[in-house]
């Protein structure tokens, strides 16, 4: 299951299937394995704030990525963020995006 398949499935999922589907994918993916759990977590977080999009077959534009990345680039420190780990959550969320 890649990310694509889960964009065009999203329509027909509930919120319980989309939610197990994208932590199952942020989890098993190797290309995101240097996440650790607090960094999963903050990439679950994110992605659930565009659950209705999903669903409803939009997909995210960069402004709400860059939106969304500008606060956890500010406070990286704060949240324990280093810059591998900001490039792989900005890639998950360009991979929802256009």
């Amino acid at each position: 299951m890649d990310i694509q398949d889960l964009v065009k499935d999203a329509r027909n999922l509930t919120d319980y299937e989309l939610d197990r589907r994208l932590t199952s994918l942020i989890i098993n993916n190797g290309n995101y394995k240097n996440l650790d759990k607090k960094n999963r977590q903050l990439v679950l977080s994110l992605l659930k704030k565009f659950r209705t999009y999903l669903k409803r077959g939009y997909t995210i534009n960069s402004e709400l990525i860059r939106r969304e990345m500008y606060p956890l680039r500010r406070d990286r420190i704060k949240l324990g963020l280093d810059d591998p780990d900001l490039d792989d959550i900005e890639n998950i969320l360009n991979a929802f995006g256009v």
